[in-house]
């Protein structure tokens, strides 16, 4: 699949903002079910100074300043992405979710040793028995690891509610397991506490969802959303499957990679500190738009 992708970010400030810095996430990765064609970030009023890093996990990373006054700022990222993943199956022939476990231990390849620090607790998730607790009937002795990650991302999808209003940015783990409520990044934080709980190496992932219209209606432009889902490390052979519980589905090719890291507070979208400006509202539009794809 080629798309056109289309992420507009408006703050809006009841006085003046007299001095901002952020950085914003939001090329996608390039990899090898992914690539890049093109990407653009546009600000609206332009930034005082701009530049471009890559980060420790190989995310293209933008930071920009403003040392004059504005009101509303405008971030409008622009990119042309072809995706082209593997069919994933649950009766794929696996590793046990044990020799995973060991192989990542032992560090006895490149690889990995690289899936190795993503088996430990970060800044939002954290590990504790409740979440070992959870996973134990999923995680059986000896299960082959793909069937184990298709179970658990059902019994996440099943067992906790889609509510928008449940949560906010700052909604720790331990309260959407408790609650059994939330929104995409959150159930990805509660898969990935389950999973490194049992020592399986695992990634956040921010990207985009392609939506498809009800039959016999308009495709709305603008009502794609941003996204989150898990990569789990699978063995040296099967490298890393992505899941995502929101949906209950292995991602495919509707789903597009922004970045990945260890959790959301690593690959936030846009962040930053202001001066001035008062409480600000924000809105965000996405849209994901199929191309006809020349090569075809």
């Amino acid at each position: 699949m080629l798309y056109q992708i289309t992420h507009i970010t408006r703050y809006s400030y009841p006085q003046s903002v007299s001095v901002c810095h952020n950085q914003a996430c939001l090329t996608p990765r390039t990899s090898a079910v992914q690539t890049c064609e093109m990407s653009r970030l546009r600000l609206y009023p332009p930034p005082a100074t701009m530049s471009e890093r890559v980060d420790f996990f190989g995310n293209q990373i933008h930071h920009f300043s403003f040392h004059d006054g504005f009101q509303e700022l405008t971030i409008r990222a622009q990119s042309r992405v072809r995706v082209q993943r593997p069919n994933v199956d649950a009766s794929m022939v696996s590793p046990a979710w044990e020799d995973v476990v060991r192989e990542t231990s032992t560090g006895n390849s490149p690889s990995a040793m690289d899936a190795f620090q993503f088996a430990f607790e970060s800044p939002r998730v954290t590990m504790a028995d409740k979440f070992r607790d959870y996973g134990a009937q999923t995680f059986s002795p000896q299960r082959p690891i793909c069937d184990a990650i298709r179970e658990l991302t059902n019994r996440v999808f099943e067992d906790f509610t889609f509510d928008a209003k449940a949560t906010h940015v700052s909604t720790t783990i331990d309260e959407v397991f408790a609650n059994r409520r939330g929104v995409c990044q959150d159930f990805a934080h509660v898969m990935l506490a389950i999973l490194r709980s049992f020592g399986l190496p695992s990634r956040y992932v921010s990207g985009y969802l392609r939506t498809c219209p009800p039959p016999g209606e308009q495709r709305m432009v603008g009502a794609d959303v941003s996204h989150a889902w898990v990569s789990i490390w699978c063995g040296q052979e099967l490298g890393w499957i992505d899941t995502d519980p929101t949906n209950d589905v292995y991602v495919g090719n509707d789903h597009v990679t922004i970045a990945y890291g260890r959790d959301y507070s690593d690959i936030t979208p846009v962040k930053g500190v202001y001066i001035g400006g008062g409480p600000h509202t924000l809105k965000v539009s996405v849209d994901v738009e199929p191309l006809q794809d020349p090569t075809i």
